[in-house]
Order: C-alpha cells, then sequence, then structure tokens
C-alpha cells in the first residue's frame, strides 16, 4: 500500500492505529434481521482480539457440530473490538443457553433463529469507529482533508490484509501458478490476492492520471450500493450527473479469462496496467476465473470525526468487499499496517 499513489497528495497527519484493540470498532450490518424460525440459529457475538475462525470453532464446540458447519459472512480483523454473526444449524426442539457461552476474548450479545444458513458475504456493510492516537501534523489540512473523501470518496483499493501476514501472497499465488500445489482454502486466498494485485495496478494508473473518479470513453459503470454494473456507453449529462451525486461509480477488472467489458481508452488502459502483471493475469486467466468488475471508487456513508486531545476518532461506514485502512491512509501515516484479517465481502 505504501507504493500505491494517493488521491489527495499524501496524508496531512503522523498517528498511530491500533494502540488498544478497543481504537479499533467494527459493527458488522448484515441488512436484514433474523426472521425468528427455522433449523439454523444466528448468533450474533462481539469479541476482542480474536480470530473469527477462533470464534466459529468455540461455537462448533458448544452446539457439538463440525467446525465448518458453522458460518458467517465475512471476516473481521482480529486486532480489533468486532460484532458479527455466526450462524449454525441447531434443531428446533433443541434449546440452547447462548448466555453460558463466552470467553476471555468474545462474548454472545444474542441468539435468534432463522429459517437459511448465513453464506458469505450476505451484508450490507460495516460500520467503524476508529481512534488515530498521538496525532501530529496539520490538524486544519487533516479536517480539510475528511470533508473531500467524505464528499469524494477515495481509490477503493484492497488493503494489505488482501496480500497476507507477511504481504508474499502474491509471490506464493506466482508460485502456484508455476506448478506449487496448494489446498482448496490457500489456492482461493492465493487467487484473491492476484486478482487484488493487478486490481490495483489498474486503479493506481487511473489515481497518477488523477480520473479515477471520472468518465473515460469505454468505462463500465456500478451502481451505488449494488454489484449491479452496465455500460460502456457514450457520456451523457446524465451520466456526468449520476457519477457526481454518487449514484454510479467506474470500475477496474477483476482479471479473469474471457474478454474485458470495457472498451475504448479505458479497454487499453486495464490492458497496459494489468501487463505490468502479465505472468499473474494469465495464471488467473488459466484457472478458469471468469471476468468482473470492481468499483473503482470507495464513499463512506455516515462519516464524522472529533478531537480527544492528541487523539482523532473517525467514524462511518463502508460497503461490504472494502478496507478501513484504504480511506484512512488518505488522512494520516500510521506506519506499517498490522497483520489483520480483511474486512471483506
Amino acid at each position: 500500500m505504501s507504493e500505491l499513489p494517493f488521491a489527495f497528495g499524501g496524508p496531512p497527519l503522523r498517528a498511530r492505529l491500533r494502540a488498544q484493540p478497543e481504537d479499533f470498532f467494527v459493527d458488522e450490518d448484515l441488512g436484514f434481521a433474523p426472521d425468528g424460525a427455522g433449523e439454523h440459529v444466528f448468533v450474533r457475538v462481539e469479541k476482542r482480539g480474536a480470530n473469527t475462525d477462533w470464534v466459529a470453532r468455540q461455537i462448533a464446540r458448544f452446539v457439538g457440530v463440525a467446525p465448518e458447519a458453522v458460518s458467517y459472512a465475512g471476516l473481521k480483523d482480529r486486532h480489533a473490538v468486532t460484532r458479527q454473526t455466526f450462524s449454525v444449524a441447531v434443531p428446533v426442539k433443541r434449546d440452547l443457553a447462548w448466555e453460558t457461552l463466552s470467553g476471555d476474548d468474545f462474548r454472545v450479545l444474542d441468539a435468534q433463529r432463522h429459517g437459511r444458513k448465513l453464506k458469505r458475504g450476505a451484508l450490507k456493510r460495516n460500520r467503524f469507529r476508529i481512534v488515530l492516537r498521538d496525532v501530529q501534523g496539520d490538524r486544519t489540512g487533516a479536517e480539510a482533508r475528511l470533508a473531500a473523501i467524505f464528499a469524494r470518496g477515495v481509490p477503493n483499493y484492497f488493503g494489505e490484509q488482501r496480500f497476507g501476514r507477511d504481504g508474499d501472497n502474491v509471490a506464493r499465488a506466482q508460485a502456484m501458478f508455476d506448478g506449487r500445489r496448494v489446498s482448496r482454502h490457500e489456492r482461493s486466498l492465493l487467487l484473491s490476492a492476484a486478482r487484488s494485485q493487478v486490481f490495483n495496478e489498474v486503479l493506481a494508473a487511473r489515481v497518477r492520471r488523477g480520473d479515477w473518479d471520472r468518465a473515460l470513453p469505454g468505462d463500465v459503470w456500478m451502481l451505488d450500493g449494488s454489484h449491479s454494473i452496465f455500460g460502456p456507453e457514450a457520456a451523457t449529462p446524465e451520466l456526468a450527473g449520476r457519477l457526481a451525486r454518487g449514484d454510479i461509480h467506474p470500475t477496474g477488472p477483476l482479471w479473469g479469462a474471457g474478454p474485458l467489458r470495457s472498451a475504448d481508452a479505458v479497454a487499453v488502459l486495464e490492458r497496459d496496467a494489468a501487463s505490468a502483471h502479465g505472468d499473474l493475469a494469465r495464471g488467473l486467466e488459466a484457472a478458469g476465473l471468469a471476468q468482473e468488475r470492481r468499483s473503482l471508487r470507495l464513499v463512506a456513508q455516515e462519516p464524522g470525526f472529533a478531537w480527544d486531545g492528541d487523539a482523532l476518532v473517525v467514524s462511518f461506514a463502508l460497503p461490504a468487499g472494502s478496507y478501513a485502512t484504504t480511506l484512512l491512509r488518505e488522512v494520516a501515516d500510521s506506519g506499517t499496517a498490522d497483520a489483520a484479517e480483511p474486512v471483506q465481502e
């Protein structure tokens, strides 16, 4: 991430991120409530400094099922306080004392029945409350920067968490493409890392050009708040107005087999940028992944900030699949990111 270009000229502050787990609070919003009946129990948990998979195993042990029987919508940061929902199948006639399930690192907030299993990616957004400590730098500039990014958005880079604990998932992906055998789970992680690297390269090229949130000939568009795409189509005043209002966003490729959906100048730019990681792009094509699209622009919802002594408290909500650190990097340099799980789709 340190090598990717900034949209606003570099952060005006230096600060400490994740000085303690409470400084990074994440609250998952599924976008729907359990219906109160059915063979699945939705267990809402608050965890502190705990791994998502580890909590899932505690739930499995409590119910007496295999760990694979517990599902969740998405991974959540370990070095944080997070609230998220897990689901597990429990016969309707079996009642469990969920309030007794707890540990030093987590507690059950609620448990309700639902008719269907919670599937991966089945969440609307995540709400964040993040405290940046020991802030140094231009506070007035930081306030102006926050106003700008809350109004305009930021480049929707994949965060460092996507690339593994030591940032070596891209190299491991290349080794896999070169013939190294990996498990099914590892294969999925490495394919995601390779795709993320190519996408970030394309987005970085547009950030350098200054048109990451502007219309170019051949752009493909994504509707805000969904994964629905349309285009390419010719620019019109109506299209420009929708872009300015944040109703739609330009997209970049999640690389795979088949032709790019983009056209004209955008297709040329995307092929040129992807060629910087040609081995990864070819490996993704050979793996059979189809070409998909991701928004180039990330716009925060419910934004706010406040000063607390030498700390800056920033709050916002982001759609599933995006990273809070991609927004924060435009405001404050917090050094090397922690090895954390991604908040993802």
